[in-house]
């Protein structure tokens, strides 16, 4: 009998150490929920990039570049072909950059690479597009044989032309205004820098 009573007394100060533990302890139990993980690793859809002006021209540009490049490939017979292959390596070229850059803009994947300047990127690529859009589109023209699918490639060409024009008059607005503020805070930095040095310098005169 005093065994027993020796065992429960021994539990009942082990559960009331326990408790005691417990409460100290600083890792105390959670009721928060568990959110489960995303298998993509924190990849989410940037809907406001995609409701934006620079969203909506990319994906008029993918399309108008994909209407483009299957318009020049329903040519059967070229005579020369040196125009319809310049067109058409520059509605593909740009089909597949456009829809890179529109598939990194709108799941924010530019984010996790940061030392890149996506702003100016999007702006070699636009002003590029623009360029080679209205250079193939107006040699397309000149030597085209009249017939549908050429017509029809060189109307969405210049269509494409203008939609990339657009895009590339905001890049260069967006691309001078990140670099002015970037100039901006960079001369903060120097000023407040400035500032606390010559602070120092009156704080401690015997190094003047």
């Amino acid at each position: 009998m005093r065994t027993t009573e020796e065992t429960e007394g021994f539990d009942g100060e082990a559960s009331n150490t326990s408790m005691i533990s417990g409460a100290s302890s600083p890792y105390q139990p959670t009721t928060e929920p568990v959110h489960s993980r995303s298998v993509l690793g924190g990849i989410r859809c940037d809907l406001e990039y995609l409701k934006s002006y620079f969203g909506i021209l990319k994906v008029v540009e993918v399309v108008l570049s994909l209407i483009a490049f299957i318009c020049i490939e329903t040519i059967m017979m070229c005579s020369p072909c040196g125009g319809v292959y310049f067109f058409e390596f520059v509605s593909c070229s740009a089909f597949v950059v456009t829809g890179v850059l529109l598939f990194i803009f709108s799941l924010s994947l530019h984010t996790k690479v940061p030392h890149i300047n996506w702003s100016l990127t999007d702006l070699v690529n636009t002003a590029a597009s623009t360029f080679f859009f209205f250079l193939s589109s107006l040699v397309l023209a000149c030597i085209n044989h009249n017939t549908g699918a050429e017509i029809a490639a060189v109307i969405f060409g210049f269509l494409v032309t203008a939609v990339y024009g657009i895009n590339t008059f905001l890049a260069v607005r967006r691309w001078r205004r990140g670099n002015g503020c970037q100039g901006a805070a960079q001369t903060s930095e120097y000023m407040r820098a400035r500032t606390a040095s010559r602070g120092e310098m009156e704080a401690r005169p015997e190094l003047a």
